[in-house]
């Protein structure tokens, strides 16, 4: 499991899958925070993002927090095969990507777009379904 401890506004966090050529990227630049999927066999930066989900809006996260910063703990956990990855955000699970099947499931369910049959990537829907985490988080503490 990869982690990083920061404040909303500024992190950084990229995981290795053991499956190459996945990698996941929890990124934080000051507006909101995003989890990527990541094919690191691309020749560029853009080519390489399968998709994108957000995961936090800073301003929102800082009047959760009662106008607060305070160190939140980000941790990238992958399933034994390498091909499902979750974002946790202080041992809440905040999203999935699967890369076998090609989505991406968050809580915020943001952005959406129409899928792009180049692609193969399903972006048309982030919705959150408990029953994928369950599934994740039994097989892999099985």
């Amino acid at each position: 499991m990869d982690s990083l401890t920061f404040k909303p506004g500024r992190a950084f966090l990229a995981s290795d899958s053991t499956s190459v050529p996945w990698t996941v990227v929890f990124e934080d630049e000051g507006v909101a925070g995003y989890f990527y999927a990541c094919d690191r066999s691309r020749e560029t930066h853009e080519q390489s993002i399968l998709d994108a989900m957000l995961i936090y809006n800073v301003n929102a996260a800082r009047q959760a927090a009662g106008g607060v910063d305070i160190e939140r703990l980000a941790s990238v956990q992958w399933s034994k095969d390498g091909l499902r990855a979750a974002l946790y955000i202080d041992g809440s699970a905040q999203a999935i990507f699967d890369f076998g099947m090609r989505c991406g499931y968050c809580k915020m369910n943001f952005p959406n777009f129409l899928d792009e049959q180049s692609s193969g990537w399903r972006k048309s829907n982030h919705a959150w379904d408990d029953a994928v985490l369950l599934k994740f988080e039994a097989e892999i503490y099985a």
